[in-house]
């Protein structure tokens, strides 16, 4: 049943934001002509298998640093700060959920530098569900950007403090999440990302 709602609502999405990946893209590829609008990371999926994620791209072409993007990046675009306000840049990911990669919700894939983090005994209930484009760990740390700003060390307060939260999260999600579950996550992030 899961799987069946990710095809149905990742496909009608698809083809329903059609209009609104087609000006997002526009907006992307005019501030940078030579830059490739969506962005693609390696990040760890179901049963630990690696797999590509897409984004519209947020930052500088070329932009190297840190994986965690505290608020005030200055490898963040003008657009891009729309975009990650808004959390359009997340649409693409429809497509990893249409092609089985990803669900609508579940915990958020990591790249495997943080993946081998996480508590040794958590890691494989995380990883027995496809990865999500919203969790309740997303909702809790809907301010993430924010609070790594706020940190002497980025990095290391998203390692030490962020990281082991989000992986009991997880872990809980995997253990426990059901239909009705999935559709309340949907509902509240909706809510949040209204009310940013």
């Amino acid at each position: 049943m899961k799987r069946a709602i990710d095809l149905a609502v990742s496909g009608i999405g698809l083809v329903l934001l059609s209009p609104v990946l087609a000006v997002v893209a526009g907006l992307i590829k005019r501030s940078e002509p030579e830059a490739p609008v969506l962005f693609t990371q390696e990040r760890v999926g179901l049963g630990g298998e690696p797999f590509d994620i897409h984004k519209f791209r947020t930052m500088r072409a070329g932009a190297g640093g840190l994986q965690v993007t505290s608020d005030g990046d200055d490898r963040i675009t003008r657009v891009g700060r729309v975009l990650r306000k808004t959390k359009l840049d997340e649409l693409p990911q429809l497509w990893d959920v249409a092609r089985g990669r990803m669900s609508l919700v579940g915990p958020r894939p990591e790249v495997s530098k943080y993946v081998a983090q996480w508590p040794a005994e958590l890691r494989d209930e995380i990883l027995s569900v496809r990865p999500g484009i919203t969790d309740p760990a997303s909702i809790r740390f809907r301010n993430e950007s924010e609070e790594l700003a706020a940190a002497a060390d980025p990095e290391a307060h998203y390692v030490h403090v962020i990281l082991p939260e989000k992986a009991r999260m997880y872990a809980a999600y995997a253990r426990s999440h059901s239909l009705r579950g999935d559709l309340k996550v949907l509902w509240d992030t909706l809510v949040v990302v209204a009310r940013r």
